[in-house]
């Protein structure tokens, strides 16, 4: 089978009018399925909640094992990747180059894996963890932070990281689409082009989609706190639809510049943003109290990171706690797979496998719990200074917790307003990334794995993306908000899987590719000896 003409007949049947370039059955069964949740949502927003609350204790209960599974194969494959032989193996081919800088390459990937998360869940989680289960506790006084280590680091980047080697390794080394379908190819060969292809981008596009539309909510009922709380804006949702519409704005004309200058430039803008408000907080907060807290609650992690990572509850308030936490958050990591492995895959060609693997666990595991400790300690030392007021504002509204620690922090007003403000910036930013990149990836798999789709293609999704943001928040309320979230753990499931099926598939490429590394490294080097001719081709 001629690869090469069978991603040309796929991309051939795009629909390619007023400046698109869509595959017409996932473009047009993604629309029909967004449509009919949205409207399913906003009309009967607590018969849909219960809905999809049902379906997903149901997970909890029954497939919790099967998450954990998946996280633990993830990280376990990528480490032997990383180490292995294997890892020499250069995703682009044997003389690709890397497209961006090492600065660049991790700005980009964390604004794209993380988002808002860090700033929304960073000064609540550690209070959140005071209660575990007794099997994860220890003698330590560091047991809640080691718990949101786990939740935010090694294991979700090992997801992001599987999923970036395996779409690049058969986009770029095997020549076929930049899409999820070329995932399965060793499975169903040519089938991938078909139907089946078709069904695979479609469940991957809505998993990027709503959860896109669930942390551009979150997002915009944040940044609306934060102005709520330092100018006394009205925390209500027509600021909220208005902030929606400004960032999407933005983020179109971001993602309409491309990956070269407005998404690499707005990404490496959000690391110096993002790390001289951390560094703020440091310097005033308790110096001393974040860094003893991060370097122990680390050496715990690492101590005891095999028994978190299996852990696999079966009593019911242990399986309640762990859908709540962990599961929840694993199943959304692996939700968000197709978008942030496909972007990560995007911004990698020309690296090693060795570098992405290591790459993607080592610098964002410890970039993001240490911010998030700077933020989680802070927040423990001024709950426990004051009496619960930290505790009394996640109760109250989570998306003002961070606020709330920035006025007890410091007595100076002036600090006070600045961090808060800063704070407003560098969410605003992290909201634009997602939702540039984001789009990039939607574009991308709706057009059959274009890598470059078409401007018109792009400002389409990114105005979509906002859409279903706008309608699910204002129409549906927190109900639907709690609905959406939902879903995207629902959707984990069918991506458990296809973990599985790539860590199938890679075992039993790898081998053939390495063999070319081989040839290839035995070529260069008879090169230089003036053994074979310069013109002596390597092989592709």
């Amino acid at each position: 089978m001629n690869i090469e003409r069978e991603k040309e007949k796929l991309q051939a049947r795009n629909f390619k009018k007023f400046g698109l370039d869509m595959n017409i059955f996932v473009s047009v069964v993604t629309a029909i399925l967004v449509i009919t949740f949205i409207v399913f949502t906003i009309t009967k927003p607590i018969v849909s909640a219960k809905f999809f609350g049902e379906i997903n204790t149901f997970l909890n209960i029954n497939f919790n094992w099967l998450y954990v599974l998946t996280i633990n194969a993830s990280l376990a494959f990528i480490l032997f990747l990383g180490f292995s032989k294997f890892g020499k193996i250069r995703l682009g081919g044997y003389t690709a180059k890397p497209e961006y800088s090492d600065i660049a390459w991790y700005a980009m990937m964390f604004s794209a894996g993380v988002g808002i998360g860090i700033f929304f869940y960073g000064v609540a989680e550690p209070i959140y963890h005071l209660n575990i289960p007794t099997a994860l506790q220890s003698s330590s006084n560091f047991d809640n932070f080691k718990v949101m280590f786990l939740n935010w680091g090694a294991h979700a980047w090992a997801i992001y990281g599987l999923m970036a080697i395996g779409l690049g390794y058969f986009s770029y080394n095997k020549g076929l689409p930049f899409a999820i379908r070329s995932l399965f190819y060793p499975l169903l060969k040519e089938r991938i082009y078909g139907i089946w292809g078709d069904v695979i981008d479609t469940v991957a596009t809505l998993s990027v989609l709503f959860g896109l539309a669930a942390s551009l909510g979150l997002g915009a009922k944040q940044i609306n706190a934060g102005l709520n709380y330092v100018f006394g804006i009205a925390n209500a949702s027509y600021v909220q639809l208005i902030l929606i519409v400004i960032i999407t704005f933005i983020a179109t004309l971001s993602v309409v510049s491309g990956l070269s200058k407005g998404v690499k430039w707005l990404s490496e803008a959000n690391l110096v943003i993002s790390g001289l408000l951390l560094l703020g907080v440091i310097l005033i907060g308790p110096t001393t109290y974040i860094l003893a807290t991060y370097l122990s609650s680390m050496g715990i992690y690492l101590r005891d990171i095999i028994n978190l990572g299996l852990f696999t509850a079966i009593e019911p308030n242990d399986v309640a706690w762990q859908g709540s936490w962990t599961i929840f958050y694993w199943a959304w990591w692996i939700s968000w797979a197709p978008f942030v492995g496909t972007f990560i895959a995007r911004i990698s060609k020309g690296r090693t496998i060795k570098q992405v693997a290591l790459g993607v666990l080592t610098v964002p595991t410890v970039a993001i719990t240490f911010a998030m400790t700077i933020l989680g300690a802070s927040g423990v030392y001024v709950n426990n200074l004051y009496g619960g007021v930290i505790e009394a504002a996640i109760e109250t509204n989570i998306a003002t917790s961070m606020f709330e620690m920035f006025h007890y922090l410091t007595d100076s007003g002036l600090l006070q307003g600045l961090l808060s403000i800063v704070s407003v910036i560098a969410i605003i930013i992290f909201f634009i990334t997602s939702s540039d990149s984001g789009s990039l990836v939607v574009s991308s798999l709706t057009s059959g794995g274009l890598e470059n789709p078409p401007k018109a293609q792009r400002i389409f999704w990114a105005v979509i993306e906002g859409t279903i943001a706008i309608a699910i928040l204002l129409i549906g309320g927190e109900e639907a908000l709690v609905t959406i979230q939902s879903a995207v753990v629902i959707l984990g499931l069918p991506f458990s899987i296809i973990l599985l099926m790539i860590i199938f598939s890679m075992s039993k490429e790898l081998k053939q590719s390495y063999d070319k590394y081989n040839f290839n490294k035995n070529v260069t080097l008879k090169r230089r000896l003036t053994k074979i001719s310069e013109n002596t081709k390597f092989k592709e």
